[in-house]
């Protein structure tokens, strides 16, 4: 199906980042007013900056007093702002940031009557980027939103615990909480193309991610999509392109790097060993922007 979109004006956290600084521009394309939260502001998120930013609030997204000026008009929220490595900051400033802003954010939003909320999950739940393992293995493809996680690191931790969060806050304040667990996300030549370089001279460096990536215009467009599912309820959907990011087939990568892993049907050429159909036939989205070989 393809969500209907009908919100006015969306809070985006975390909007200055890469996600987010997309988020803003799609929302100004599609006529969609937009409210930035912002732990610094970049001083080009306003009108001015071409991003459309109606009003722009800088601090903390943990902070309850933040979020409710951050909200003042928004009928929707795509909650971005995270700490999105756990190798820069203390496994307590991770797992706290990320839990607390993200409970913040919701409880905020519901109290204010917001019923429309996208919310940036993560491949790390599967705990495979993180895990001390030297050689970890995902027990079966294409990945779905109920393999079981093998999470070991704070980061990965704290994505979990925003998912279990998503659901009570569906209940508790009657909303729609779309969780997108994104992949390797970035622009083709700010990020992807040296990224996918990289890959096809040691496709082990990508064994974790199963080769996974997601264009940061495609990541923007399946929040705002997210935003047309209808309530109350959460949802938890992967979300990539359909092929992997090395020219290799991916049957005999999966051979080579993750020879334990169960095969649950056949993925032929460079099929993404993830499954994607939930986030097609829940709000109809199909990543666009490709990488070509």
């Amino acid at each position: 199906m393809t969500a209907e979109i009908r919100v006015r004006r969306v809070l985006v956290t975390g909007a200055a980042g890469r996600i987010g600084r997309a988020v803003l521009a799609l929302l100004a394309a599609r006529g969609i007013e937009a409210n930035a939260l912002v732990l610094d502001d970049p001083g080009d998120l306003d009108g001015l900056g071409g991003l459309g930013a109606r009003l722009v609030v800088t601090g903390d997204a943990a902070d309850p007093a933040t979020v409710r000026a951050a909200l003042d008009g928004a009928d929707a929220v795509i909650h971005l702002a995270a700490i999105p490595t756990p190798e820069r900051n203390t496994a307590q400033e991770v797992f706290a940031s990320n839990t607390v802003a993200t409970f913040t954010v919701l409880e905020e939003a519901g109290r204010a009557g917001v019923r429309q909320v996208a919310l940036a999950s993560s491949w790390g739940t599967t705990g495979l980027p993180w895990t001390t393992d030297p050689d970890p293995h995902p027990p079966y493809v294409p990945v779905d939103a109920d393999m079981p996680g093998q999470v070991e690191d704070p980061y990965g931790l704290s994505k979990q615990v925003d998912e279990l969060t998503a659901a009570m806050m569906a209940r508790r304040h009657a909303m729609s909480v779309v969780c997108l667990r994104y992949p390797y996300v970035g622009g083709f030549e700010e990020r992807l193309l040296a990224h996918a370089a990289r890959l096809a001279e040691q496709p082990a460096l990508g064994a974790r991610d199963l080769w996974t990536y997601l264009e940061v215009d495609d990541a923007a467009r399946a929040a705002l999509l997210a935003l047309g599912v209808p309530g109350p309820g959460a949802h938890t959907v992967h979300v990539c392109a359909p092929e992997i990011i090395v020219p290799f087939p991916t049957e005999e990568l999966l051979r080579r790097f993750h020879p334990t892993t169960r095969l649950l049907r056949p993925l032929p050429g460079r099929t993404a060993p993830v499954d994607t159909a939930p986030a097609r036939r829940l709000f109809g989205f199909t990543a666009e922007r490709l990488i070509k070989f």
